[in-house]
């Protein structure tokens, strides 16, 4: 059984930095692109990041220049370093990986979900 295992959430002032990290336990998989989506109360879930196996990335407008996203392949972690942090990055950030085993076909994966606060 595969399990997305997050950490790094937390409160911060406006202004600061968070490092987000998940890490996919287990073995005899492949990891594909491996994202960090948040979702803010009363909003829906919004992509924030992506990263594919190769390290090519995209971010979501409101977080460009600010948010970094990261990868290691060997401990199959992926990292969101978070700097300049404002009130309107307040949400639960969520890991989400696409995974396939030998002769399968790629699942989706969800993490438990971490709270980021950022006070004003």
């Amino acid at each position: 059984q595969v399990q997305l295992v997050e950490s790094g959430g937390g409160l911060v002032q406006t202004g600061g930095s968070l490092r987000l990290s998940c890490a996919a336990s287990g073995t005899g998989f492949s990891l594909g692109v491996m994202s960090w989506y948040r979702q803010a109360p009363g909003k829906q879930r919004e992509l924030v990041a992506g990263i594919t196996s190769g390290g090519n990335t995209n971010y979501a407008d409101s977080v460009k220049g600010r948010f970094t996203i990261s990868r290691d392949n060997a401990k199959n972690t992926v990292y969101l370093q978070m700097n300049s942090l404002n009130p309107e990055d307040t949400a639960i950030y969520y890991c989400n990986t696409v995974l396939r085993r030998p002769g399968r076909p790629w699942n989706d994966y969800w993490g438990q979900g971490t709270q980021v606060t950022v006070s004003s």
